[in-house]
C-alpha cells in the first residue's frame, strides 16, 4: 500500500505470528522513490497480543533503529494520540538501499492468550525529487 500525498509515501508491511513464544524474521523492501526515512509505527490486528506479548528489533540497511527486545507497546499510539501524532519520529535517515529489517518475537504473557495475529509495520518517507 503506497500513497503519494504530499510527496510522502506511506508503506504498511506484515508479519504473520502463527505460533506462540516464537521470533518471526522477515526484510522488506521501501519504495524505490523512498528517499528519507521520517517516522515509523507498529499496530496490530489484536492489538493486545502486540502489547503484551510483543518485542522487536527493527534496522533499516543495518542501521538499528529499534534494538532486540524493545517493547512493542514503546510504539504503539492508542485512539486517543492525534492522528498526525502517532508515528514515532525517526529524524532523517536516509533510506539507502531500502532495506528494512524485522525480528518480532512473542513471548507468553498472563493478560494475552495466545492466538495468530497480525503484525503491521508503517513507515513514512520522503519522496525523491528525481
Amino acid at each position: 500500500m503506497n500513497s503519494y500525498k504530499h510527496n510522502i509515501i506511506k508503506e504498511r508491511f506484515d508479519l504473520k505470528v502463527e505460533e506462540p513464544n516464537s521470533t518471526v524474521k522477515e526484510t522488506f523492501e521501501l519504495d524505490k522513490n523512498a528517499q528519507i526515512v521520517k517516522g515509523i509505527l507498529i499496530t496490530s490486528d489484536r492489538d493486545e497480543l502486540l502489547f503484551y506479548r510483543g518485542s522487536q528489533k527493527i534496522q533499516l540497511n543495518d542501521q538499528e533503529l529499534f534494538p532486540e527486545n524493545f517493547e512493542s507497546r514503546l510504539l504503539m499510539a492508542g485512539l486517543n494520540v492525534a492522528p498526525d501524532n502517532r508515528a514515532i519520529t525517526l529524524g532523517d535517515i536516509e533510506s539507502g538501499n531500502g532495506r528494512l529489517e524485522v525480528s518480532y518475537t512473542d513471548k507468553d504473557h498472563l493478560n494475552a492468550e495466545f492466538t495468530p495475529y497480525r503484525v503491521s509495520i508503517y513507515t513514512f518517507s520522503i519522496v525523491s525529487d528525481e
